[in-house]
């Protein structure tokens, strides 16, 4: 695991050309991040001095490389937007009134182009295998004939690329994203569209606009061979991404996925709580990691309190690991196979609430 403090004490040794101070020191450092193996920041300084800059930021790069057991580096230089004069203030109407006149702006509720369902696999917590729930969720859907595409909404840790076995930007054409196609899914994620290396060092509005961007400008399906369903695996929570989502087109439905222990029924509950008061419904919960060792029974317990459904254990299966790390879903990679099954099995209970 990466030293925070050892961090802090590498950017410290390279200095501020114009203080002479510790990057650290200088309050030049922005939004470090720390992980396993990797660390970023975002380097801000005044507008114009970029280039004075540009070495100090190869050198905080290059210290940080340095440190042992560092993987992954991202330093992100930007200039500072000088401020704008302010304005002579004169007499007007005042907002209100002038706004009785305007137009207002609408709410974009439509879904994307030719796209009949969107179904939101949620958790409310980490680390419950959501994103595999996900992607296996989605080729058993595929398997029933179905055209269905895969939204990596989790921008800050996209998991698709790997899991579906996926690389390179996808094409652009006629104005519009054309999603990568592995193992009968179209696929869209926002590490397609950066380098594995980026750290998403995103404040919100950031995360919010490139959700936007992949759910509305990519070409998920044409007016002749619409898709069915846009599976779209959010990430951990219940905050912007969450929001965006709601708020730019209509969800048909939301799964939920937990492991059976409270610590992760408590997250599930208020994930389900989430999508009750913005009017999604709840199509059921999925107990992922069912067995002797995280417990069993507890989301289908869970369910019965919340009154939905409950929609089907899956095993800890290292299978399911290894075909995610793989780039096979292991519902396509054993067909036949118990995982399998049981996926099959959910997949018709979403497709029958679904109408599909």
């Amino acid at each position: 695991m990466i030293d925070r403090t050892a961090v802090i004490a590498a950017l410290d040794a390279v200095l501020d050309p114009k203080s002479g101070r510790g990057l650290v020191a200088a309050g030049l450092v922005q939004g470090l991040t720390t992980a396993e193996d990797r660390a970023g920041f975002v380097m801000e300084v005044p507008a114009g001095e970029t280039a004075l800059y540009a070495p100090v930021r190869d050198a905080a790069e290059a210290a940080l490389k340095a440190m042992p057991g560092m993987a992954r580096v991202s330093v992100v230089l930007t200039a500072e937007t000088a401020a704008p004069a302010a304005p002579r203030r004169t007499a007007s109407l005042s907002k209100a009134a002038t706004d009785q006149g305007r137009p207002k702006a609408p709410v974009p509720t439509d879904r994307p182009a030719h796209v009949r369902r969107v179904l939101a696999v949620a958790s409310g917590k980490g680390g419950v295998g959501k994103s595999t729930v996900a992607v296996n969720l989605a080729a058993a859907l595929a398997a029933r004939g179905l055209s269905v595409g895969v939204l990596d909404a989790d921008v800050y840790g996209p998991s698709l690329p790997t899991m579906l076995g996926l690389s390179g930007q996808p094409a652009y054409e006629d104005g519009a994203m054309v999603p990568h196609v592995a193992h009968g899914l179209k696929a869209m994620s926002v590490g397609l569209l950066t380098k594995a290396e980026d750290a998403m060092i995103w404040r919100g509005p950031m995360a919010s606009q490139a959700i936007t961007q992949m759910l509305t400008q990519t070409r998920w399906g044409t007016e002749e061979a619409p898709l069915d369903v846009l599976v779209v695996d959010l990430p951990p929570g219940t905050g912007d991404v969450q929001l965006t989502l709601i708020q730019k087109t209509p969800l048909d439905g939301a799964v939920v996925v937990s492991t059976p222990q409270e610590v992760a029924l408590a997250d599930a509950r208020r994930a389900h709580t989430l999508f009750q008061k913005v009017g999604v419904p709840t199509l059921g919960l999925i107990e992922n990691m069912s067995g002797p060792i995280f417990g069993q029974g507890g989301a289908e317990a869970e369910a019965g309190r919340l009154g939905v459904a409950f929609l089907g254990d899956l095993p800890l299966d290292a299978a399911l690991r290894q075909a995610g790390d793989a780039g096979r879903p292991l519902t396509s990679a054993e067909p036949d196979g118990e995982v399998a099954g049981r996926f099959a099995a959910v997949a018709a209970r979403v497709a029958e609430s679904l109408g599909l």
